[in-house]
């Protein structure tokens, strides 16, 4: 067969490739859920980190970065340490630490999926993201402060309206993602729809660019997740703020990790 030949056949029926498959709104939700079982199970996943500890006293960022090292290169096989950084609350002086990381933890063995209610269209809502002052924060109260608050950078408002009543959320800047803590009655409660006691997160689609632009976005319920803290007692989570506390139940997304054998991530 020469050249033209080989060409022609390539255009025929039985030479033609496969098309890409159509992917749908549930089976988009699906590679999704996937990634996010894959995520929390990684070797830095949120299950995997078994300790978060400070440096005690006044310890500077390269005294840090050493003291990291160290620990980085005495550490076993599955074992990863990486640097950490706070605000603390009295003072706004940045403190430092560190974060381990096992790719073996107890958390993971004992993993068996997280519960989610199932994929509904009808929680993806159309909202307006309106931006505000560049310096704005919101005091946001995180899960291991003691009722402490962290001022949080908040780029813009959000704005949607459901079931005859309108809403403005605050989503704050998340290393350049726009992230929704929020809460609803579903959180804590003891039946088939209950979620996470203290709420869930969402991203919202957003690019740290158009920050200070106007603009739709579109809130996925249906990737409402379960903070970090509920997968590893070593994570301090923000808390949703009062405007971000919702007056209905929110029946999408993820509900709860579930363990095997009496786990509890507060007692390992």
């Amino acid at each position: 067969m020469n050249a033209a030949s080989h060409a022609a056949a390539a255009q025929s029926p039985e030479f033609a490739q496969s098309p890409e498959p159509v992917q749908t709104p549930q089976s988009a939700h699906d590679a999704w859920r996937a990634g996010r079982r894959a995520a929390v199970t990684a070797a830095t996943g949120n299950l995997s980190l078994v300790e978060t500890r400070w440096f005690a006293g006044d310890v500077d960022a390269d005294e840090a970065a050493r003291r990291v090292a160290a620990e980085r290169d005495a550490a076993p096989e599955g074992v990863t340490v990486t640097p950490v950084e706070r605000t603390n609350i009295a003072s706004g002086r940045a403190e430092h630490g560190l974060r381990v990381w096992n790719a073996h933890a107890p958390a993971i063995a004992a993993f068996a999926g997280i519960e989610t209610f199932p994929f509904d269209p009808n929680w993806i809502i159309d909202a307006e993201f309106t931006p505000v002052s560049a310096d704005r924060t919101v005091p946001f109260e995180h899960i291991r402060d003691a009722g402490g608050s962290r001022d949080l950078v908040v780029p813009g408002d959000i704005t949607f309206e459901r079931d005859g009543e309108r809403f403005t959320l605050a989503a704050f800047d998340d290393a350049g993602q726009l992230l929704l803590v929020f809460g609803d009655p579903t959180n804590g409660k003891d039946d088939a729809t209950g979620t996470y006691g203290s709420g869930r997160f969402l991203f919202v689609e957003r690019e740290a660019s158009q920050f200070g632009e106007p603009g739709r976005v579109r809130l996925d319920f249906n990737r409402a997740f379960v903070p970090p803290c509920g997968f590893s007692a070593q994570y301090n989570c923000p808390m949703p703020p009062a405007q971000n506390r919702l007056p209905w139940p929110v029946l999408a997304g993820e509900r709860l990790p579930r363990f095997t054998g009496g786990f509890d991530i507060y007692t390992v």
